[in-house]
């Protein structure tokens, strides 16, 4: 509010009533009080939330402010304490905002995805034991050909060659049934 707004000392002008004293106050300075929200929160809607309740809030206040003449300071305060609660407001929000759905295939890529998965383990059960054995481990545990001699106490070039012939039964009976 600037100074000779205000009534000097001594002199018989009328006190300005809240709703006239609020809206002088939001001409003046509504603009700059929403550019200092909107540098504050980022977000030019919100930092208008903010701004008009500060506004609302001192209106609501007028009667019992002592210091009149600091209502732009207190409109200030009120705007920049609104962007501090709105800025935590939204932190938490982000926080606890739930994640989206992950993507779902169709009803019908399952049941492809699973009748494949299907002929690949009946594929799988008709190689001979040793085979299937390097296979798995390998494609399903993902351990490197050291780690499947060590497992099953045969030489790395067993593991090289069981895996080399199931891969080629496998790929043969599952053309086969294609």
């Amino acid at each position: 509010m600037a100074a000779d707004d205000l009534a000097a000392p001594g002199t018989a002008r009328r006190a300005e009533t809240a709703d006239e004293a609020v809206e002088r106050l939001y001409v003046q300075h509504w603009a700059s009080l929403v550019g200092l929200g909107t540098l504050l929160v980022r977000d030019r809607e919100v930092a208008e939330d903010v701004a008009q309740d500060a506004f609302v809030a001192l209106h609501g206040r007028w009667d019992r402010l002592r210091e009149r003449e600091k209502a732009l300071a207190y409109l200030r305060r009120s705007v920049v304490n609104g962007c501090r609660s709105a800025g935590r407001r939204n932190t938490l929000a982000t926080r606890h905002r739930p994640q989206p759905a992950p993507d779902v295939a169709s009803a019908e890529s399952s049941a492809l995805v699973g009748a494949r998965r299907e002929e690949v383990l009946a594929a799988l059960a008709t190689l001979p034991r040793r085979q299937r054995e390097v296979l798995v481990l390998r494609h399903w545990l993902d351990l490197s050909e050291a780690e499947i001699a060590s497992t099953l106490r045969i030489s790395r070039g067993s593991v090289k060659t069981h895996s080399s012939r199931g891969l080629t039964a496998l790929r043969t009976t599952l053309e086969r049934d294609a």
